[in-house]
């Protein structure tokens, strides 16, 4: 199985997590929250989502 690295600015991590939790929300919850809620979209929050979305599929897979 292929293996997909992200570098992700640190402190955009920290914000997105951060907010994740304000919002009693995954951070693949709150990134599809920002990515459909209009806000500008962000290549790293996109690249984000796809990685934890692969991640999920991953996790469902081995738990089979």
């Amino acid at each position: 199985m292929a293996r997909l690295i992200l570098e992700i600015d640190a402190q955009l991590y920290r914000l997105l997590k951060s907010a994740a939790e304000t919002n009693h929300l995954s951070l693949e919850e709150e990134c599809c929250r920002r990515l459909g809620g209009g806000e500008r979209r962000s290549r790293y929050l996109q690249a984000l989502l796809a990685e934890l979305r692969a991640e999920d599929e991953q996790r469902r897979a081995n738990s089979r």
